[in-house]
C-alpha cells in the first residue's frame, strides 16, 4: 500500500511539472524573439530589439551603425 501511494505522488508531480512548463515562459515578451549577437546581423529584425536598434550608442557597443539609406550594418573590423 506504501509503495502504491508514493507512485501515485511521483506521477501527480510529474504531471503537475509538464503541465506548468508552458507558464514558466509567460513573463516572456512575444516581440522578443532570439538574441542579437555583437558583430553579426544574420537573421536580426531590428523591430524586434527596439532597446538596441532604438537607441545609436547601444546599437554601436554591438558593432552596428545605421546607414544614410536607413539599413543597419555591421561597422568594419568589428570584433565580438
Amino acid at each position: 500500500m506504501i509503495g502504491n501511494n508514493a507512485l501515485i505522488v511521483v506521477a501527480l508531480t510529474a504531471a503537475s511539472g509538464v503541465l506548468s512548463a508552458p507558464a514558466m515562459g509567460s513573463d516572456h515578451h512575444p516581440r522578443e524573439r532570439g538574441f542579437v549577437m555583437p558583430c553579426s546581423l544574420d537573421g536580426v529584425n531590428p523591430a524586434y530589439h527596439p532597446d538596441i536598434f532604438g537607441n545609436p550608442a547601444v546599437a554601436r557597443s554591438y558593432g552596428f551603425v545605421r546607414s544614410p539609406g536607413g539599413t543597419w550594418q555591421v561597422v568594419p573590423n568589428c570584433r565580438r
